[in-house]
């Protein structure tokens, strides 16, 4: 199944990251396409055709929307290999068109989804809508670093913030507003109308700030503002309704909220950066760290046992789940941890980055092999 294909590709890649800086000198660049281009990318894609018809209330996706997902992904092989190996700009170039064909392909699969959907659909597929608009746009970004030379840097940046903040954090934020209440088991009655409310002022925000690092840094103040809105409505909404679930010391819950907390501390970051006050890596490594780490262990965690056996949930799920999800708490703040000392300039920080993702490449892997067992 391609979709479990890119789980455990995306797994590998985050521990690959990590591991890689230890024993090469490759550039950075190669570090983080290898955990978004070639890891979080596209499973994220991949992770839209499920959702998509749950939030429509339509059928399955086709299998040609299916293979668009491995279609970013050998794309982001092309981006990780430009990096790694020094290929010409053409590969660049080549990676960027092929992603941007997919995208297309999917945006307008999805926009079709919402308009035959059974009565309204869910809001969350705008959503998925403005991450794919975002990632289009810096796709474009990579287009224009070939016609205009002389802004390289500008478009550059211009590529990562929408591609961190636009495609990862819209994803990101729509889908926990869905997926922490079905971890907890209990529904969050404001969810519909909050994602409604809030997308026009975390897109506004996303926009604002990968125009400010790319050309007027004053824009990121009120756009990492208007990000911060919904982001306090939406923690205020979890703190009341979901207060056990999110201490607990088990359970995808905690990790999947901790996700959400970093997500505003790598805004934070992100605006001490514009300021000059803190490197650029070490607030990527908060984000990747912190957010993104304990977003992928959470929504992992929940959804991979559904994704290897679809269909009525047994208790081979529910055992799943308790083995991916063991320790989540713990494993959260081993992920803050890591992210706030590399943050500080502690290199070693990174140790217990690996210590709160190994159990999930461990066990993620030893679910795949026990999910092909008779």
């Amino acid at each position: 199944m391609l979709l479990v294909f890119l789980v455990i590709t995306a797994v590998l890649a985050m521990a690959g990251a990590l591991v890689l800086p230890i024993f090469t000198d490759l550039h950075r660049a190669v570090h983080i396409h290898l955990v978004f281009a070639l890891g979080v990318m596209p499973m994220i894609m991949a992770a839209m055709t499920h959702f998509v018809p749950v939030l429509t209330r339509t059928g399955g996706a086709a299998r040609q929307v299916e293979l668009l997902a491995g279609l970013v992904w050998q794309a982001g092989v092309l981006a990780t290999a430009f990096f790694a190996f020094s290929l010409p700009a053409s590969v660049r170039l080549l990676a960027a068109l092929l992603a941007l064909l997919a995208v297309a392909r999917m945006a307008g699969w999805q926009w079709m989804r919402a308009r035959a959907a059974l009565g309204s659909p869910h809001p969350g597929v705008y959503w998925y809508l403005a991450a794919l608009l975002c990632l289009a746009a810096s796709l474009l970004a990579v287009v224009a670093m070939d016609v205009w030379p002389e802004q390289l840097l500008a478009f550059k940046r211009l590529h990562l913030h929408l591609n961190l903040f636009g495609f990862v954090g819209l994803t990101a934020i729509g889908t926990l507003q869905v997926l922490l209440p079905t971890a907890a088991g209990r529904p969050d009655p404001g969810v519909a109308g909050r994602l409604r409310a809030d997308l026009p002022f975390a897109l506004g925000g996303t926009l604002l700030i990968g125009f400010g690092a790319a050309w007027l840094p004053l824009l990121s103040w009120p756009g990492l503002i208007l990000w911060l809105l919904p982001l306090a409505r939406l923690g205020r909404s979890w703190q009341q309704n979901f207060h056990a679930g999110i201490f607990s010391w088990h359970g995808a819950t905690p990790l999947l909220a901790m996700a959400g907390v970093s997500y505003c501390l790598a805004l934070l970051a992100g605006g001490l950066h514009a300021a000059g006050w803190v490197e650029s890596a070490s607030a990527g490594h908060l984000l990747v760290f912190a957010f993104l780490f304990s977003l992928v262990s959470g929504a992992i965690g929940q959804l991979l046992p559904l994704w290897l056996r679809p269909g009525r949930q047994t208790e081979w799920h529910a055992l799943a789940r308790r083995w991916l999800t063991y320790g989540g708490g713990a494993r959260a703040l081993l992920l803050l941890a890591a992210g706030l000392l590399v943050l500080a300039g502690v290199r070693w920080g990174a140790v217990l980055a690996l210590a709160g993702l190994l159990p999930l490449v461990l066990t993620a892997l030893w679910t795949v092999l026990q999910s092909r067992r008779a």
